[in-house]
């Protein structure tokens, strides 16, 4: 029997936008790649092109549930992460963040794997601080119709942490801001994947209230170096660590960029804001770079411009890529 040196890695929702991506690069390094994924708001389309890799094992799994697998890594990218998917099934994505970082604790604390945490800025909600930093506890309301995901989110860190002081399970926990690429469901309500589908069918372009809340968008491959840097650091940096795109824009200027790159001649039509929508999101990346060397490289403009093209393959396809 031949025996390989391979690093064995889990990635739970490993077949939607960022644990595809994940699941690519881990690849690309020669890892053995086990993806994990019930397809709630995954797509097999993410991963078909992994399928033949003799390095790379998909199991269709709820993390809900337990996982008996011997690995030497973990990331849990698994939660539904767009307020059209976590908002159908409130309780189903409270279980997947809560439930969920319990079973993978637990597989981590048996097999002595290092776990990351794809954690969120949406765990700070509507800040009254600007720009968020690692220190700053948040200003969350607790019952709203986002409470599912951000205080589901809260909660795990909380978990990790625990595990962390009483088992010593080697942790890493970082919050994703805004970030947009290649694999974004078409239908997922993001404010980037529906502008550029919008603006590509010629549709009115929708902004929520006056187009001036602000948000800071990082490119997918940006953000997974910055992932994978953080899971090469000593085990003593445990995070919470922002990764995220600083450069900030409103609304407005996202859609005006949209419009601008595709050429559509789609209208801007303003709507009632949601409840609870933060006004502004900006990471703090000095920890990042302080820890991990690690800042963005790709400019909004660049990132849209892969992104747009991706969407408009798809629409030619006449697919939107089925779920």
């Amino acid at each position: 029997m031949k025996v390989t040196n391979r690093k064995r890695v889990l990635v739970t929702g490993g077949a939607g936008f960022l644990g595809s991506h994940l699941c690519e690069r881990l690849l690309r390094e020669g890892c053995d790649v086990l993806c994990a994924d019930n397809f709630y708001s995954g797509a097999k389309d993410n991963i078909v092109q992994f399928i033949d890799n003799p390095c790379f094992e998909l199991i269709r799994h709820d993390i809900t549930f337990p996982l008996y697998v011997e690995v030497d890594e973990i990331f849990n990218m698994a939660c539904p992460a767009s307020p059209i998917h976590y908002q159908f099934d409130p309780v189903q994505t409270t279980k997947t963040s809560v439930h969920g970082a319990i079973n993978v604790l637990g597989l981590a604390k048996r097999t002595k794997a290092k776990i990351f945490q794809a954690s969120t800025s949406e765990i700070y909600g509507d800040p009254q601080v600007h720009p968020q930093s690692e220190d700053y506890w948040g200003h969350v309301n607790p019952i709203g119709i986002r409470s599912c995901y951000d205080e589901g989110k809260r909660c795990a860190e909380t978990l990790f942490f625990d595990y962390y002081r009483q088992h010593r399970v080697r942790i890493k926990v970082a919050r994703i801001f805004n970030t947009f690429g290649p694999r974004m469901h078409p239908n997922d309500g993001r404010v980037v994947s529906n502008f550029i589908v919008q603006a590509l069918k010629g549709d009115d372009i929708t902004l929520y209230g006056d187009g001036s809340q602000t948000r800071s968008f990082c490119y997918v491959d940006d953000l997974i170096e910055g992932i994978l840097r953080l899971m090469d650091t000593e085990d003593n940096f445990t995070g919470p660590v922002n990764l995220g795109n600083p450069a900030e824009f409103t609304i407005k200027e996202l859609a005006e960029s949209v419009l601008q790159l595709t050429g559509s001649r789609s209208r801007l039509v303003f709507r009632p804001l949601p409840s609870d929508d933060p006004r502004q999101r900006q990471p703090d990346i000095r920890l990042a770079r302080e820890k991990l060397g690690w800042e963005p490289t790709v400019p909004l403009r660049e990132g849209l411009k892969l992104t747009i093209a991706y969407f408009d393959k798809l629409l030619a396809e006449g697919t939107g890529r089925a779920l």
